[in-house]
């Protein structure tokens, strides 16, 4: 297909996908600091202007991917959530098995999600689903310890413990610090956050 059929072929919507689809891949390749609007385009065979169409500047596609990563995070944790025993303490491990999963599985996203520095542009929606992420963690860590988010003593405090010990065996297992075996089996690696995670926070 020649880069005029493919124009006419997507719809708005479609279009607007492909061209986030392209920016995940794009951004996968060479990095936020090399990030092109015009090689975005060019993956998707498209004019040089259709991105700006649609998220008016390369900022504008950033946050729209910094929106992506913070929603794909928090289906991770509850597509693991939903294997898991309905105990609030297995439900809160799985919730970090799935940060684990997302980290391991889009590196780059997660990488811009938390390196993509608020006030770059104004966008809610990138902090709306930033602030789902994050609420989905606290409700959990309430949940273990019988009341509402945020509200029992040293809420704040635990939430960013459990959030701290998830996103720090991420870093380490993405920057190879953390031994583990190559392969998709991921039960090393489930095992070794379980008992890093218990060490702290298991019940007793």
């Amino acid at each position: 297909m020649n880069e005029a059929s493919k124009k006419k072929s997507y719809h708005h919507g479609d279009l607007r996908r492909a061209i986030l689809d392209a920016a995940e891949a794009e951004l996968a390749d060479r990095g936020l600091d090399a990030f092109s609007l015009r090689r975005v385009a060019a993956r998707v065979g498209v004019s040089h202007t259709a991105p700006s169409h649609h998220f008016g500047d390369a900022n504008g596609l950033i946050a729209a991917l910094a929106e992506r990563g913070f929603r794909r995070l928090l289906e991770c944790m509850k597509d693991r959530q939903q294997g898991a025993a309905h105990t609030p303490y297995e439900q809160l491990v799985a919730s970090g098995l799935g940060y684990l999963e997302f980290a391991q599985s889009h590196p780059a996203l997660f990488r811009l999600v938390f390196g993509w520095q608020k006030g770059k542009t104004d966008c809610d929606d990138v902090m709306v689903a930033a602030e789902a992420a994050f609420m989905h963690l606290a409700r959990d860590v309430a949940a273990l310890h019988g009341a509402e988010p945020l509200v029992h003593p040293g809420a704040r405090e635990q939430v960013l413990a459990c959030w701290t010990r998830a996103h720090g065996f991420a870093e380490l297992m993405l920057a190879g610090l953390v031994d583990l075996p190559n392969g998709p089996d991921t039960s090393a690696r489930d095992a070794l956050f379980r008992d890093v995670f218990a060490a702290q926070f298991k019940p007793d």
